[in-house]
């Protein structure tokens, strides 16, 4: 009777594990899903604020990054500005605005440094980077002197500075970029396991 015993002892225990195994696997699939929808929460949490604040301020992109030092010393490479973008506010002399300039990926922060205003309201104005010797008509697409209300994105109404630093790093060093995405990603599957 004793030695018949074993067998079926050691198969029991070995379902054990199998079923402990079994439920360690639904556990961790149940763990990333958990994850995976946590992550799409971010996700989306993070785009329905963008999507707000595009609302609120009126401006396409309501926060950009300082990426030259054209505006030194009222801005410095690496500021967060928020911008809002409201068509009823008169552009005026001295202002800083985010323009956008045909050929031109990246939108740039100047100042209005003159503003010529028409009967109709129509406005045309030339700007400057303050750490800049010439205007920005270099800058410009060919053939065109003066900006319009239609180029702009935005207007500086606030700054954090510096907070941009770690856009600036990611742009000049791509390799930091993906240690850091590599960063990222073993601390989510560190923090499902555990």
């Amino acid at each position: 009777g004793r030695g018949s015993g074993w067998p079926r002892c050691g198969g029991s225990r070995g379902g054990a594990a199998m079923d402990l195994f079994g439920d360690l696997r639904r556990m961790n699939k149940r763990q990333l899903y958990y994850q995976v929808l946590n992550f799409a929460m971010i996700v989306s949490s993070a785009l329905m604020i963008w999507k707000g604040l595009i609302v609120v301020t009126g401006s396409e992109s309501p926060i950009v990054v300082v990426l030259s030092g054209s505006m030194e010393p009222a801005f410095h490479r690496g500021d967060l500005l928020f911008l809002t973008n409201f068509h009823d506010d008169p552009i005026r002399a001295g202002e800083i605005v985010v323009f956008k300039v045909e050929g031109r990926d990246i939108p740039i922060v100047h100042r209005v440094i003159k503003v010529h205003e028409k009967g109709n309201g129509n406005i045309k104005f030339l700007t400057k980077g303050d750490n800049n010797e010439v205007d920005d008509r270099g800058l410009y697409k060919e053939g065109q002197n003066w900006l319009e209300k239609k180029d702009v994105v935005g207007r500086a109404r606030g700054f954090l500075p510096y907070v941009g630093m770690v856009t600036i790093i990611m742009n000049d060093y791509p390799k930091f970029k993906y240690a850091l995405l590599a960063v990222m990603g073993a601390y989510v599957l560190l923090k499902r396991e555990s």
